[in-house]
């Protein structure tokens, strides 16, 4: 019999989050704020750009906190895989 993998999509919320899972090549997708601080978006752009990941843009901090399932505004998010 074959073994199910069964694969969970989540956010890892916040600019360091965002660093360590694109560090660790486990970002699929990285989503940014167009209002976040821009030395902070351009590190990211800079470490995507570096790892071949693609960038998703948000008008807002409040959009992207939205779509992750926050209360609060982020600047920025990693889309991961969580294997189970």
């Amino acid at each position: 019999m074959e073994e199910l993998k069964v694969i969970f999509m989540q956010f890892k919320v916040g600019a360091k989050q965002t660093t360590k899972m694109l560090e660790q090549q486990r970002a699929i997708e990285v989503y940014v704020a167009r209002d976040a601080d821009p030395q902070m978006k351009e590190k990211i752009i800079h470490l995507c750009e570096r790892a071949g990941v693609p960038v998703k843009w948000f008008d807002t901090m409040e959009d992207l906190g939205e779509t992750c399932g926050i209360d609060i505004g982020a600047a920025m998010a990693a889309l991961v895989t969580e294997e189970e």
